[in-house]
């Protein structure tokens, strides 16, 4: 690898610190405080609607009992319900009440807020070209996917 790509690699490694520094501080601004973790869990369920504490355990690469436990830490706090699969009545459907889905819409808003003012304060060639770029990194990012992809159609 060439010094110029890794000199732009540290460039990224900076800008996404500062991007998560902005992203976080507008998430700790919510009352109450949700910590990380359980955020993680109402963001992959309000993704993944149909999901159950295995997938759940599995998408957040922990044991049944962990996920359990963090799901009970939100159904305690009234963010997310347990109720029966209508399908199988032993497995458990795990589902965001509404003031779950109230506090991740208040935290998206918030983050979009705390964005728009550091893009505000760059000049707009600067937007632009960094919008160009954006979009050529999430092109660049994308070709394993599509090959993986390609290969199950195949």
């Amino acid at each position: 690898m060439d010094d110029r790509i890794t000199h732009v690699a540290a460039a990224v490694e900076s800008a996404a610190e500062s991007l998560v520094s902005v992203l976080d501080a507008a998430r700790t601004a919510q009352t109450p405080t949700v910590p990380p973790a359980q955020l993680r869990v109402l963001a992959f369920i309000q993704d993944n609607r149909q999901t159950n504490m295995s997938r759940l355990a599995e998408a957040l690469d922990v044991v049944p009992s962990s996920a359990s436990r963090l799901c009970d830490r939100l159904e305690a706090a009234g963010l997310l319900r347990r109720v029966p699969d209508p399908r199988d009545r032993r497995e458990v459907r795990l589902m965001l009440t509404s003031s779950a889905r109230r506090l991740l819409d208040e935290i998206r808003e918030r983050r979009r807020v705390a964005l728009a003012e550091v893009l505000d304060r760059m000049p707009e060639p600067s937007r632009e070209e960094l919008l160009r770029s954006l979009t050529a990194f999430a092109a660049a990012s994308a070709p394993a996917e599509e090959e993986t992809a390609d290969l199950r159609t195949a």
